[in-house]
């Protein structure tokens, strides 16, 4: 039973699983503590510091150096993954729930090919149906918004910013995955927060706003939150194709949806629910559809 188990639900798919499940209630804890006035950075900080904490514990109990051996390429990855984390938080905090993790999800769409160019990885026919199938859902979700002059009802600007999150989050992945082949997961971890802290405090700048025992406490499982979704991730892609595990990550979607409906009252429409039926049956497609066969497969 466990090896069938196995077999249907592989290690790297069940990390991400869990990871989208992290980082579900992540945005929901993020999108609530900004409706108290706090501003992007102070939340980027607070995550980070969570997650430094953690992250240096995890390294020591592991009795393994904190610096890893491809320091810069480390420090790629934190910077890159900042950079994201900002895009992904200014998104959560001025869209609602579901489209802002909608827009965070194209970035499967971005880590599949730049790791067909970068990492040589083979993008498999299973893979190409998921991704196509899932733009396919994003459309469906995403089209309704628009008004009857063609002017979409969400902010350009957020969507841009929502975008740029999921392009520099596609290049952390592939950082990572590149860095797997060297590195330990905790130090790849740690070196996300070590960038993060110092960068997002020197940003919050005068804006610093003093949070309640509540909101402090809500800040605290942002950070926890965070650091089960990294955990998955980063496992994720050392045990599975970047392209493959990422694409899987739409299920997030799904998970941020519900915790829409529960905690921000933000009920999908018809068409939320026709592409997230899309978006699913492309990540059935991802996992079951290994068999499946193409004539041409693209190769690097």
């Amino acid at each position: 039973m466990n090896s069938r188990l196995t077999e249907l639900f592989p290690v790297g798919v069940r990390f991400m699983l869990l990871s989208a499940l992290g980082f579900a209630f992540m945005s929901a804890c993020v999108k609530y503590v900004s409706t108290f006035g706090l501003p992007v950075f102070e939340i980027v900080a607070a995550r980070a510091l969570v997650s430094l904490i953690i992250s240096y514990g995890d390294v020591k109990r592991k009795k393994i150096s904190v610096w890893g051996n491809n320091k810069k390429l480390l420090l790629a990855r934190g910077a890159t993954g900042t950079m994201a984390l900002m895009c992904v938080y200014y998104s959560i905090t001025t869209l609602p729930l579901a489209e802002a993790t909608i827009l965070q999800y194209t970035h499967p769409v971005f880590t599949a090919f730049l790791a067909f160019i970068f990492l040589k990885e083979r993008v498999q026919f299973s893979t190409i149906l998921c991704i196509l199938l899932c733009l396919l859902g994003l459309y469906v979700m995403v089209y309704p918004t628009l008004g009857s002059n063609g002017v979409s009802e969400l902010p350009l600007f957020n969507v841009g910013i929502a975008i740029l999150g999921a392009f520099g989050s596609a290049v952390s992945y592939v950082i990572v995955k590149k860095l797997s082949v060297t590195e330990n997961s905790s130090v790849i971890i740690f070196y996300f927060p070590l960038v993060a802290l110092p960068l997002s405090l020197l940003l919050i700048g005068d804006d610093f706003v003093m949070p309640d025992l509540t909101l402090t406490f809500l800040l605290v499982l942002v950070g926890i939150f965070t650091q089960i979704g990294q955990l998955g991730l980063t496992k994720a892609m050392q045990t599975q194709a970047a392209g493959k595990a990422s694409a899987y990550a739409y299920v997030q979607i799904v998970f941020s949806i519900v915790l829409g409906v529960i905690f921000f009252n933000e009920t999908p429409s018809f068409w939320t629910y026709v592409g997230g039926t899309l978006i699913v049956m492309g990540a059935m497609i991802n996992v079951f559809g290994k068999n499946l066969k193409s004539p041409r497969v693209l190769k690097s």
